[in-house]
């Protein structure tokens, strides 16, 4: 079942958006070689603590961590770890924020030091194809028509788009309907209504859209090795138009 959310909600979200979106510019500042993700991890911590918001990620379905911290091949669900960022690595950070009752869900992938070429142009068409899929999310509109314009989009560039993980709808919980796919046909899934808030997360990589999981259960990495990136924001579906409510 869609839950949708009043306007008086969809301003609740945004205030958890906000913090969010405060948090990853203070994580962009950080990046650098050297850094940890265990580092960002305690900054995230206490930065969501000094701000009277939870972490939603901490203990859902087990996970351990306040954030989810993905570098190079990782597609999403990494673990944040003590070894530390190199220069050339990319790194996305996905966090789950919590506020009087009310959540946000933002990714952002970062550039640590002197990334490749190769590197920088995933990271710019995968924000790009991020703010096509925006585009479509408007009332009367559907699921598919963000799907497309953000699979024909990646993939003119040369791109893959991951298939196993999508986009959600969101709201007092961290995943509800309906599920917001980065592939497909125009035309098809749910009709987008005003008070519909979803997330749209495009997985892109430069090899195969295929994965693989670790041992641990959640760390999910490309099949062959090679690079991923991923850009997120949390939408509300409004009359005038999407509104991002992670808006960094």
């Amino acid at each position: 079942m869609i839950i949708l959310k009043t306007p008086e909600e969809i301003e609740l979200m945004h205030a958890a958006g906000k913090i969010l979106a405060a948090c990853h510019r203070e994580i962009a500042k950080m990046i650098r070689p050297g850094l940890t993700t265990w580092e960002i991890e305690q900054f995230v911590e206490e930065f969501l603590a000094s701000h009277g918001a939870t972490p939603e990620q901490k203990g859902f379905h087990g996970y351990p961590y306040a954030t989810c911290a993905s570098v190079n091949d990782v597609i999403c669900h990494g673990f944040p770890k003590k070894e530390p960022l190199r220069d050339g690595d990319i790194v996305t950070i996905d966090m789950v924020v919590r506020k009087n009752g009310w959540l946000a869900d933002s990714a952002w992938s970062y550039e640590v030091g002197t990334v490749s070429p190769e590197a920088k142009k995933l990271l710019e068409v995968t924000e790009k194809s991020l703010y096509l899929g925006i585009e479509q999310a408007v009332v009367g509109n559907r699921i598919g028509d963000i799907s497309h314009a953000i699979q024909t989009y990646a993939q003119a560039q040369g791109y893959s788009v991951v298939r196993d993980f999508t986009g959600h709808g969101i709201g007092q919980e961290m995943h509800e309907e309906p599920f917001v796919p980065h592939f497909g046909p125009p035309g098809r899934g749910q009709r987008l209504k005003e008070g519909m808030v979803i997330t749209i997360e495009p997985m892109l990589n430069i090899g195969t859209y295929h994965a693989t999981v670790d041992a641990d259960g959640w760390t999910a990495r490309t099949r062959d090795g090679k690079l991923s990136a991923q850009y997120e924001h949390t939408i509300a579906i409004t009359a005038n138009g999407p509104v991002i409510l992670t808006k960094q």
